[in-house]
């Protein structure tokens, strides 16, 4: 199947990008290169430079590529704290973006669309896994967009019979040895580890470690990219037979935030220095997916369920990578 995937030159949209190829299915990324790298998408993808804002950007898109069969959407303003100080941009760029991608696509005749949503949904969760069934409480303008989107979908189904699958991740980690995990600022735990381990910052702060978990710090599920991915393309493959679904994607299991560093330490066998800062404001003591309904209708399987081989791989890119795609 020929399939856009939006946002196809970021970390996880490139990593699944290559996925998608090789399991076989043919490639068009759109990506405005705002976040995202050109050297992180795949030689075999077609790549279209152009942002979801431009209404005209996506009709020639379509009309250029007119057996399209399906979107994975992963382009979006993604940072939590960003979203708290700007609002707007989040709440409204990210929710028009998405509507502007719907509506031309529906004039092309495409009906299948794979959602990066988000874990931030879930800012106040009342189990522990946090399953399909918790209540929706987005924790910030950025989780609220997502939402916004899934509702989008939601009416989109009813009145043009589009089938959707929304994926709420919680902590995407791990990377490819080729394509890996750049961001500009960095605010994903691991690479942050991973940097003082490169001598590239002094300590790893650890934000409060009075919390009611096992030492303290917060406690987290961490789903290497790669599972992600495979999820992506085991949810379009089933989008036909099952029709549209919302899933909870994690190990099932969660580390601390000192269990990380030490994973790290191990991984690299460097020191890695912490240091204990206070806490943030609106950080939940522990965030721990349920799996379970992908895992039963899907057959869906961490490859990467061990946080060392998670961190391994991390490790990998980041030490021949340690300038990102800037260059090494």
């Amino acid at each position: 199947m020929k399939l856009l995937v939006t946002g196809g030159a970021g970390y996880i949209g490139s990593i699944t990008t290559a996925e998608l190829i090789h399991a076989g299915h043919e490639v068009v990324v759109l990506d405005n290169l705002y976040q995202g790298h050109r050297g992180a998408v795949h030689p075999r993808a077609t790549f279209v430079e152009g942002d979801l804002a431009d209404r005209s950007c996506l009709a020639q898109l379509f009309a250029d590529q007119p057996d399209i069969g399906g979107i994975m959407h992963f382009a979006s303003y993604t940072l939590v704290g960003e979203s708290m100080a700007q609002p707007l941009k989040y709440l409204r760029d990210n929710l028009v973006n998405a509507a502007n991608l719907l509506e031309a696509a529906t004039a092309a005749g495409v009906r299948r669309f794979i959602l990066s949503s988000t874990a931030n949904l879930f800012d106040d969760p009342e189990r522990m896994p946090i399953d399909e069934d918790e209540r929706i409480v987005p924790g910030s303008p950025y989780g609220e967009s997502k939402f916004f989107i899934e509702r989008l979908l939601h009416w989109f189904e009813r009145i043009h019979g589009w089938r959707f699958a929304c994926l709420r991740y919680f902590n995407a980690c791990g990377d490819l040895p080729d394509i890996g995990e750049d961001h500009d600022p960095e605010t994903h735990l691991i690479p942050l580890v991973l940097q003082v381990a490169l001598g590239q910052r002094e300590a790893i702060a650890v934000f409060g470690d009075d919390y009611p978990t096992r030492d303290g710090t917060c406690v987290r599920d961490y789903v290497h990219v790669v599972d992600l991915a495979g999820a992506h393309i085991l949810a379009l493959e089933a989008l036909d037979r099952l029709g549209s679904r919302r899933y909870n994607l994690g190990n099932g299991q969660g580390y601390t935030v000192m269990e990380v560093i030490q994973a790290c330490r191990r991984v690299t066998g460097r020191p890695i220095p912490h240091v204990v800062a206070p806490r943030r404001a609106g950080d939940p003591a522990t965030l721990i997916a349920s799996s379970d309904a992908i895992r039963r209708e899907l057959g869906w399987q961490p490859r990467f369920p061990d946080l060392d081989a998670i961190v391994a791989s991390a490790w990998e890119w980041h030490r021949e990578h340690p300038r990102g795609y800037a260059g090494g």
